[in-house]
């Protein structure tokens, strides 16, 4: 799943961790991290920064759940990172996802922190069904990042050419690439 040749754009998918059920009168959008998922959170956060994973913006949902899944995420990048919270990450249809990496393509990587299934849907999307289907076969598991690497800049109307060089996965004891 590694290659050695640089993309032309690296694009990297993070689902938000595992959040709690809404409690009584609370919104959707103000879910919190659980336990497990405050865990997966730090250690995919780990993982990036074993990995060297550094995209040059950083774009989340403001959805309290995807904020808390991007904390220590910048603390482990040890350095400034442009981050950007934008509703429509949370909001919007899983078009929103392909208008931010083609509105962002002039860099030479975006990450997109949000929800599923739009991470999910937009995943295949960039892969293609049968690839993207081969590999996450029970579906985008949260806290999940995946490293997506574009022949050529991905531009409104192109067919995107995209393969997955890493997928990193929190599992119970560690982090795995698969």
């Amino acid at each position: 799943m590694q290659d050695s040749a640089v993309p032309a754009f690296r694009l990297f998918l993070l689902r938000h961790a595992r959040s709690g059920w809404a409690m009584p009168g609370q919104r959707d959008f103000d879910r919190a991290l659980n336990e497990t998922g405050r865990s997966e959170a730090e250690l995919i956060a780990n993982a990036a920064a074993d990995h060297g994973i550094r995209p040059d913006l950083i774009l989340c949902s403001t959805a309290t759940r995807c904020r808390q899944t991007a904390e220590p995420l910048l603390r482990s990048l040890e350095a400034d990172v442009d981050i950007r919270y934008l509703d429509p990450l949370y909001t919007g249809p899983t078009s929103i996802y392909a208008e931010l990496v083609e509105a962002h393509s002039d860099r030479s990587s975006l990450m997109l922190i949000g929800h599923n299934p739009m991470i999910e849907e937009f995943f295949h999307q960039a892969l293609g069904e049968e690839r993207a289907a081969a590999v996450l076969r029970d579906g985008y598991p949260p806290a999940c990042l995946a490293a997506v690497d574009f022949s050529t800049r991905p531009t409104t109307g192109a067919i995107w050419t995209a393969t997955l060089s890493r997928l990193l996965v929190p599992a119970s004891e560690a982090t795995e690439s698969r």
